[in-house]
C-alpha cells in the first residue's frame, strides 16, 4: 500500500493560525529524507512576516517556495484561511529555484540567462538526462500585471520544457499579493522552479467555456494597462452589455465571471476575463488585450464534467496520480458558491490528488489566461533512462 510516508511526494493541509504552530505542523507532515522541494500555498490572512522565518528555521537548506492565495485546494478539496503544501524528495525529484525581482525590466536576455543557469544547476544535481524529464513552475505576484511578458519570455527561453503556474491572490481584496522565496514573502516578484523527475508527468489546461455568439473587435485598447476602451468602435462596457442584453449599470463581478470573453489562437481557446467596469465605460481585464484582436462571447459547459473528462484523459496516459499541482482561477468558482456544483467540484479535486490554490490568473506555456484550470499531473511510473 502506498502511503504519504513511503512515497516521494507528500501532501498536507494545516489550519493553525499561529505561525510557529503552523510551521511545526507543516514540517511534521512534509519533511522527509532527501527532501528536495517544498511548495506552500498560504491564505493571505496569515502573519507572513512571522511565518516565513518560522518555516526557514524548520526546513533549513531545503528550498521552500509558494505564494498567497484566493483560496486553497487541499487534499480534501476547496478550503480557505489555511495552508496547503507538498514536498518532493530525491532521487525521484530534483529542483532548482530562480527568484525574479525586476519584473518590469525582465527581458528575453534575462529569461535566457535565468533558464540557462537553472538548467545547468539542475543537470549537475540529477543523474539522468533532462530532456522530456523536466517541467517548469511559475508563481507570480498576481497584481504585478507582468504575467504575459514573464510567461512569454520564459517559455521561449525554456524551449521544449513545458511551463505552467498561477498568479498569487489575496482573497479578492486586490491590495497586495506575495510570493514566498528565499525565506521571505515578497511582492513585485516571481519564482521559477525547474523540476526534473523520472516519473511521467503532463502539463495541461482545462476550461469550461466554449466560443458562442457574436464576435467582438477590440478597436481601442491599452495593453500595458490591460484596459479596453472601445469594442466595435463603441464604448467597451456598453458594447459588452449589449451582447449580454443588459444595460451597463447592470454589469457586476458575477456578470464578468459568468460571461467571459475568449480569444482563439490557432484553434485553441484562451479566456480573457473582465475585472471591472470603469466610470468612462472602459473595461479593465485580468489579462492583456491587444488592439485589433477579435474576441468571442462564450457559453459554459458543466464545469465538473469538463474537469472530470480532463482527469480521465490524463489518467489514461499517466496512470494513477501521485499528485496534481492545480492552479484554478477564482473566477471559475465565484458563480458556483451558492450551488451544489462547488461541492461536486471540490470532491473531484480531492479524488484526483490535487494540491494548489485559487488564483488571480494562470500561466500555461507562453500564455497568461483566466477562468482556466492549469496544472501538472504526475504519475507513478518510471521512464526509461
Amino acid at each position: 500500500m502506498i502511503t504519504n510516508q513511503t512515497q516521494p511526494v507528500r501532501r498536507c493541509h494545516v489550519y493553525s493560525a499561529d505561525p510557529e504552530q503552523a510551521a511545526d505542523e507543516l514540517y511534521q507532515q512534509l519533511w522527509q529524507p532527501d527532501c528536495s522541494l517544498v511548495l506552500l500555498f498560504v491564505a493571505p490572512d496569515y502573519q507572513l512576516d512571522k511565518l516565513a522565518p518560522a518555516l526557514a528555521r524548520r526546513f533549513g537548506d531545503v528550498p521552500v517556495v509558494g505564494c498567497t492565495t484566493a483560496g486553497e485546494i487541499s487534499p480534501d478539496g476547496y478550503r480557505c484561511h489555511s495552508i496547503v503544501g507538498a514536498s518532493f524528495a530525491a532521487p525521484d525529484f530534483f529542483s532548482v529555484i530562480k527568484r525574479i525581482d525586476t519584473l518590469p525590466d525582465f527581458d528575453l536576455s534575462d529569461a535566457l540567462g535565468t533558464v540557462m543557469a537553472a538548467r545547468y544547476a539542475l543537470g549537475q544535481k540529477c543523474g539522468f538526462p533532462l530532456e522530456r524529464r523536466t517541467f517548469a513552475l511559475l508563481l507570480v505576484d498576481g497584481l504585478s500585471a507582468r504575467e504575459e511578458q514573464l510567461a512569454g519570455r520564459l517559455a521561449r527561453a525554456l524551449g521544449d520544457i513545458p511551463i505552467c503556474g498561477g498568479s498569487a491572490g489575496d482573497n479578492m481584496r486586490f491590495e497586495r499579493t506575495h510570493v514566498l522565496v528565499d525565506g521571505e514573502f515578497v511582492s513585485d516578484s516571481a519564482v521559477l522552479v525547474l523540476v526534473a523527475t523520472r516519473h511521467p508527468f503532463e502539463v495541461f489546461k482545462s476550461e469550461h467555456t466554449v466560443r458562442s455568439g457574436e464576435r467582438l473587435v477590440v478597436t481601442e485598447a491599452d495593453s500595458e494597462r490591460r484596459l479596453v476602451t472601445e469594442i466595435n468602435a463603441e464604448p467597451a462596457a456598453a458594447e459588452y452589455a449589449r451582447m449580454l442584453g443588459v444595460s451597463p449599470e447592470k454589469l457586476s463581478p458575477l456578470s464578468f465571471a459568468a460571461h467571459p470573453l475568449v480569444l482563439n489562437v490557432g484553434g485553441v481557446p484562451y479566456v480573457r476575463s473582465i475585472q471591472r467596469i470603469n466610470p468612462d465605460l472602459s473595461l479593465s481585464f485580468f489579462c492583456a488585450v491587444d488592439e485589433g484582436i477579435v474576441l468571442s462571447g462564450t457559453r459554459a459547459v458543466d464545469i465538473v464534467d469538463n474537469l472530470a473528462n480532463t482527469f480521465r484523459e490524463l489518467r489514461g496516459r499517466l496512470g494513477q496520480f501521485q499528485i496534481v499541482l492545480g492552479f484554478d482561477c477564482i473566477l471559475r468558482t465565484l458563480p458556483l458558491m451558492h450551488s451544489d456544483a462547488i461541492a461536486r467540484l471540490s470532491g473531484l479535486l480531492a479524488a484526483n490528488a490535487v494540491v494548489g490554490f485559487s488564483t488571480y490568473g494562470e500561466q500555461y506555456q507562453a500564455m497568461h489566461v483566466n477562468q482556466t484550470f492549469t496544472g501538472i499531473a504526475i504519475g507513478y511510473g518510471h521512464g526509461d533512462d
